[in-house]
């Protein structure tokens, strides 16, 4: 090679490893770790953790297990799964907000609700819900563009695209009377609720802990508000023999195949609190770290412009042609899973990997820890979206974005193409870059958080 082709050839770039929290010490005392778990459960785990394939210990009196190895992790959510329920902290801290839906409910109660809303959440029932989807963006994105001399807050922009999105899909009406409403609900609860206090983690479940009067006030409140928004959709009615038009359509259609119920009214209320929450939230989440990613890697933010840049995204079926696009939306959700923690009990004794588990033992699959496992993942720290564009996708037990199993998220190809289609329109749009230089800390409460909102500068190409 010339002197001059040596300094032409391309220069390999280091990958983007963005800020990451500190690991704990592994020898953490247990106030010192119960202490750590309050402010985010993240910052609880040391380096062993990212190393080990099954830590295990005691928490409380009872024997813990985190699992890192894909084949404990299968046993546990699909060989096994009837075995391990929710926590009782987990409990605590879910059910006011979502009540006893899809995401909380065990046994007979979730194979009833599983069976009964699967059909709409297939790829064909989600397709007429994708133009909501789209409009919705397109609405912020107007917006947005209006407002791209002044510094924006693309996580509250987020937040509220997909507070439109989840009250279009599910109720055919805008946000506009009631988004703050709801906003205000979400984030009280994530403040002062959602985190667990000590007597939560010591207390049974039969005891209520003060927290718990305090989610009871929570719960009242919030299930006023959303019979309220039930009670409006109803009144805008449904054309006799009409196909459904949104989520609420679905879900009250809806019929449990093998016995022929329909929900309640209170059990179509829980399901449309989850519906919303879940999906609100989680996707607004992953679009801010996916946006705050191509900010930190303006090369990578390229080469997304480049495939969007001449893409007609119109519906579902454009998936196929933003390959790069989802690869950047899969590595944003293996740097900051939406769930961010599994937490199982044991039912009854197992054995896994060899370990006997007894009773009331608690089970840990963390995607935060799984994600970034250095025996699984190569640079499991760098923003790498090129690890999902080789053809070989990861081990579907080392990778969980959306969990796995019976209990996979049912909403899961709903959110991976809001998820894509919104990044493809935003990218289309706007060069985002940060005005803010301080590093954004994820902090694992109920989902991936950043621990603030950071400004972004947005000019339109």
């Amino acid at each position: 090679m010339s002197i001059a082709e040596a300094f032409d050839a391309p220069v390999a770039r280091a990958p983007l490893v963005p800020p990451n929290p500190p690991r704990a010490p592994d020898d953490m005392s247990m106030l010192a770790r119960m202490k750590a778990i309050r402010i985010s459960p993240i910052g609880s785990w040391g380096q062993q953790a990212y190393e080990e394939d099954i830590i295990q210990g005691r928490f409380l009196g009872r024997a813990s297990f985190i699992l890192n190895a894909p084949d404990a992790i299968k046993h546990v959510l699909v060989d096994n799964y009837e075995n391990y329920t929710r926590t009782p902290v987990g409990l605590r801290v879910l059910r006011p907000i979502l009540g006893e839906g899809l995401l909380i409910a065990e046994g007979r109660a979730w194979k009833h609700q599983r069976r009964t809303l699967a059909p709409a959440f297939t790829p064909r029932a989600v397709m007429p819900l994708v133009p909501h989807m789209l409009n919705a963006t397109d609405d912020t994105i107007a917006k947005l563009r209006a407002a791209s001399n002044a510094s924006v807050d693309l996580r509250e922009a987020m937040q509220r695209m997909a507070l439109e999105i989840a009250g279009r899909t599910m109720f055919s009406f805008g946000m506009d009377r009631h988004g703050a409403a709801l906003r205000d609900f979400v984030m009280e609860y994530g403040e002062h609720l959602a985190r667990p206090h000590f007597l939560d983690l010591l207390l049974p479940l039969s005891w209520p802990s003060p927290q718990d009067f305090a989610r009871a006030r929570f719960r009242k409140r919030w299930t006023a508000f959303v019979g309220m928004l039930m009670a409006e959709r109803r009144a805008a009615g449904k054309s006799e023999g009409a196909p459904a038009r949104d989520l609420f359509d679905l879900m009250g259609d809806a019929r449990d195949p093998e016995t022929g119920e329909a929900f309640t009214d209170a059990q179509l209320g829980d399901q449309v609190a989850t519906m919303i929450l879940a999906g609100h939230e989680t996707t607004a989440t992953a679009l801010f770290w996916a946006l705050y990613l191509l900010a930190l890697d303006p090369a990578t933010q390229e080469q997304v412009a480049n495939e969007v840049r001449d893409a007609e995204i119109n519906g579902a079926q454009d998936m196929e042609r933003l390959k790069f696009t989802r690869a950047v939306v899969d590595e944003t959700m293996r740097l900051y899973p939406p769930a961010f923690l599994i937490a199982r009990a044991a039912s009854g004794p197992d054995v896994i990997a060899g370990r006997p588990v007894k009773k009331k033992d608690v089970i840990l699959i963390a995607p935060w820890l799984l994600h970034r496992h250095e025996k699984l993942w190569r640079e499991p720290n760098a923003f790498m979206p090129s690890r999902f564009m080789t053809g070989t996708p990861p081990d579907r037990f080392a990778y969980l974005p959306f969990g796995v199993g019976p209990r996979v998220c049912i909403g899961a190809h709903f959110a991976l193409v809001e998820a894509v289609l919104a990044l493809a329109k935003m990218i289309k749009a706007f060069r985002v870059t940060l005005v803010d230089k301080e590093p954004v800390m994820p902090l694992g409460v109920v989902t991936t958080q950043p621990d603030r909102s950071p400004m972004f500068a947005i000019t339109p190409r």
